[in-house]
């Protein structure tokens, strides 16, 4: 039961932060009047994909934590988790686009790192963050794509 509860706050935490910073960071019409790089996916796909993700970087996240505990790779969890709370308010709010596009680059060599790290150990966390990694390196290239069209 106790194993359990702790998927359950890694989920709380990371699907609830994760749409409550979504909810909070709407791109709204700056956003809208940007011009935007080839393949940019229309905004309803966002919602679904970042919260399936989520899940899948929260079960990463838990087993990480029930295995090692305060561990590096753990370390480089919460680093990741991090920075892709904090992606949204700059990119929407502050409309820092360099600065989002720093924080999305550093967070995808996160990502990458933390497969890596826990392939050995772990590798259902680190398969986990498979599809999360693409993710990030797609959303790097529309973040990079938006600075510098805009």
């Amino acid at each position: 039961m106790e194993r359990w509860f702790g998927l359950a706050v890694f989920l709380f935490a990371v699907v609830g932060g994760g749409l409550l910073i979504g909810a909070t960071n709407l791109p709204g019409e700056w956003y809208l009047a940007l011009e935007k790089p080839a393949f940019t996916p229309p905004g309803w796909l966002f919602g679904p994909a970042w919260t399936t993700l989520y899940v899948l970087i929260a079960i990463a996240g838990w087993r990480t934590w029930s295995r090692t505990g305060h561990s590096a790779v753990f370390s480089l969890w919460v680093l990741q988790m991090g920075l892709n709370f904090v992606w949204s308010p700059i990119v929407f709010t502050a409309h820092g686009l360099g600065a989002g596009l720093a924080v999305i680059l550093v967070m995808l060599v996160t990502t990458l790192a933390f497969i890596r790290m826990s392939w050995g150990p772990d590798r259902l966390a680190a398969l986990c963050f498979v599809p999360y990694s693409l993710w990030v390196a797609f959303a790097s290239y529309l973040n990079a794509g938006l600075f510098l069209l805009n």
